[in-house]
């Protein structure tokens, strides 16, 4: 079986129309044993969670996690993106 690997990270997202989030402690499964930044935020905002009128996604604290994909829309974990 091959090493699946998950990313913790912190997140803040702002909306071309006003507002925003944030999230703290955020876990995605990931295709390898790395991601980078501007990847991870295109993967959360707009395929893990599917919001529009992004206007930007911040990333930080980024730890790496090897450990089992639990299932992430948009990952490597979800059937209609899988490639195997």
């Amino acid at each position: 079986m091959a090493e699946q690997w998950r990313v913790q990270f912190d997140a803040e997202v702002t909306f071309v129309n006003g507002g925003g989030l944030q999230a703290q402690g955020f876990r995605l499964d990931i295709a390898g044993d790395d991601i980078a930044d501007a990847d991870l935020a295109d993967y959360f905002a707009l395929r893990h969670l599917g919001l529009l009128m992004v206007a930007t996604v911040t990333v930080g604290n980024k730890v790496l996690l090897r450990e089992a994909h639990k299932g992430s829309r948009g990952g490597p974990s979800d059937p209609e993106t899988r490639r195997d």
